[in-house]
């Protein structure tokens, strides 16, 4: 699945071509992904301007100037193409995928402006909805999220008072969509790795002074993810069709029986299962 710098990617590489515009037409092709759409999606959305596009947590969210907010999750394998007249539009450093196939075209959305941007999923684990931007802070998906993890409310402070008393693994916590919001399996594999903090131990008995070191790589890890165009494993591209190369620099995840490479470790990447999830970190270092 996706996690933050993927889609932080997709909105990058979505805001040029639709923030700001209005809809001059929008459609869904079928009746549903993993949700049906909402009642009367293509007729909600043609005339609608887009305010902003933002993203919370793994969301995107397309705020109109109707009061309603188009809320989108791209599942598994859900990705956008853009489309502005005879151009394509390709922001960033990025080594690009082969067209995605038309059959699994399943959202159509059209500017004023004259761009075009498809939404594919083959697997069509992603969804769409269409909440009041009134009330979407207290809608079942967002009302208890934790901070964004490259906000300012997510610091040490927060990790300590999460972590304090718990038993669970740092990792465990860190998944938790209530102690900060978007993290994932990958991401957190790598910033563990980096703190070398294992993701065994009971996360009560890390120390703040290593919890600092924590929340500073968590911060550097997805901040250099973003900036090289997310992690794009299997299947999953960016908002231009492309494939980001975070991936050539994971330290520790899908590098099972590799040597670490840690200043000073001499140590090699094991893999374990936590909550059904692969655990890629090193024995030696991350203690």
């Amino acid at each position: 699945m996706p996690e933050l710098p993927e889609v932080e990617t997709v909105r990058r590489g979505l805001a040029p071509v639709l923030e700001g515009q209005r809809l001059s037409r929008a459609e869904a092709r079928r009746p549903d992904l993993r949700f049906p759409f909402p009642e009367g999606f293509g007729q909600r959305l043609t005339g609608a301007r887009i305010l902003h596009l933002k993203r919370r947590a793994k969301y995107l969210l397309a705020e109109l100037d109707r009061g309603e907010t188009l809320v989108m999750h791209l599942g598994m394998s859900g990705r956008f193409e853009i489309a502005r007249g005879a151009d394509e539009v390709r922001p960033g450093a990025f080594h690009y995928a082969a067209d995605p196939d038309p059959r699994h075209a399943h959202v159509i959305f059209e500017t004023e402006a004259g761009g075009r941007v498809t939404y594919y999923d083959p697997r069509r684990f992603g969804y769409m909805d269409l909440i009041p931007t009134a009330t979407l802070a207290n809608h079942a998906w967002f009302a208890r999220m934790g901070p964004e993890p490259l906000s300012e409310d997510f610091d040490t402070d927060r990790l300590v008072s999460c972590f304090a008393g718990r038993k669970q693994g740092p990792k465990t916590l860190l998944l938790d969509q209530r102690v900060v919001a978007g993290l994932g399996n990958i991401y957190v594999c790598e910033a563990l790795n980096r703190a070398r903090i294992s993701p065994l131990q009971p996360a009560g008995d890390i120390s703040r002074a290593r919890l600092e070191t924590l929340s500073e790589e968590v911060r550097s890890v997805l901040e250099e993810a973003i900036a090289a165009g997310g992690s794009t494993l299997k299947d999953y591209a960016g908002a231009d069709g492309a494939l980001g190369y975070f991936q050539h620099r994971f330290r520790a995840y899908g590098r099972e029986g590799e040597a670490c490479t840690n200043p000073g470790c001499k140590g090699q990447i094991s893999r374990t299962v936590q909550g059904g999830r692969s655990t890629f970190y090193c024995e030696v270092c991350q203690t």
